[in-house]
């Protein structure tokens, strides 16, 4: 418990001190954020220095590779994941910044860079004696074996998160708030499973997926002292693609993904509210939503963006109390 807490702490420290240098840095080299046009209602924000994801991705590292140690594979994968997703956003808010192009990489390009590492690394889960072809139910943890069908539903986790943390990335603070809060409960599951597993390397490689969940909390908590309303920065894909990517490799590495959208039921609602609204207007030239993620929608009528905020981390709290609670009674 100690070495969380201190992972944790250590990472918040790292961030907050960061921060400040990734900001200034960000304004003289005018690395800022531009709105797009049908975003209007955040036109005050345009030249908000973006690229924030940076500090913490550094916070992140220092907290895994301070507190990890022994078995720790799975934890130093979840690591070099969250990084390798975050390049992919770098050089999407590179594009984006330096050759004033406000769309960056194209979906296409995008889905491709993401699919690569999903690959990869699914493929090593599958081979992996700690992960294989199984997955946990949600609440009672039961072995789930999956056979050759594991590696296209790895891939689909991946690309899920990836897509649905970024949608989530639309107000000041919401990612950062709904992924910390998220990432906080998941560990409580990941803490039951490691209990669950009565197996040795197991329970140490379990133990150092919660030191990334404790280093990544803390950071997301020193970026949040920056980012919430209003904004001195934003994380950028740089940090929205980081988090996606780093969240759907630990429910791989944990063999918790049918855990994770119970929890991170708000990233489904960000995901799911864009395919309805998408569908629906291709097929009627109407539109469901005001503005699609639901957030925006919510904006549109009227709700303060933090209020929002607030009512999204409340909900996954919710749900992450509930999951945990519910599990343990299971389990314990």
């Amino acid at each position: 418990m100690i070495k969380i807490l201190s992972a944790a702490i250590v990472a918040f420290c790292v961030c907050a001190a960061v921060m400040p240098l990734v900001i200034m840095l960000g304004k003289k080299l005018k690395v800022r954020q531009t709105i797009l046009s049908y975003v209007d209602n955040h036109i005050s924000k345009s030249g908000t220095p973006t690229m924030g994801g940076i500090g913490v991705m550094i916070a992140l590292t220092a907290g895994c590779l301070i507190f990890g140690g022994g078995d720790n594979k799975q934890m130093l994968v979840t690591l070099f994941v969250t990084l390798g997703y975050g390049v992919i956003g770098f050089i999407d808010d590179f594009i984006k910044v330096f050759f004033k192009q406000n769309k960056g990489l194209s979906p296409i390009q995008k889905i491709l860079f993401q699919l690569l590492i999903a690959v990869i690394v699914s493929v090593f889960a599958y081979n992996n004696a700690l992960i294989g072809s199984v997955v946990y139910a949600p609440f009672t943890l039961k072995e789930i074996d999956l056979g050759i069908f594991a590696i296209p539903l790895f891939m689909t986790v991946f690309i899920a998160f990836t897509n649905s943390v970024n949608l989530t990335d639309g107000l000041d603070g919401l990612a950062g708030n709904v992924s910390a809060k998220y990432t906080f409960y998941f560990a409580a599951i990941i803490a039951l499973a490691a209990f669950a597993a009565g197996d040795g390397q197991a329970e140490n490689e379990y133990a150092n997926l919660i030191i990334y969940c404790a280093s990544l909390v803390g950071a997301l908590g020193g970026f949040l002292c920056y980012n919430c309303y209003p904004a001195k920065v934003f994380m950028g894909d740089t940090g929205a693609l980081a988090l996606g990517g780093g969240l759907g490799c630990l429910a791989v590495m944990s063999r918790l993904e049918l855990v994770a959208p119970v929890i991170g039921i708000m990233f489904v609602a960000a995901s799911v509210s864009v395919i309805l609204q998408v569908t629906y207007y291709k097929a009627t030239k109407k539109r469901i939503f005001l503005m699609a993620p639901l957030h925006h929608h919510f904006e549109r009528k009227g709700v303060h963006e933090n209020r929002i905020v607030t009512v999204y981390g409340a909900i996954t709290s919710v749900a992450g109390l509930l999951t945990v609670i519910i599990t343990a009674l299971s389990v314990l």
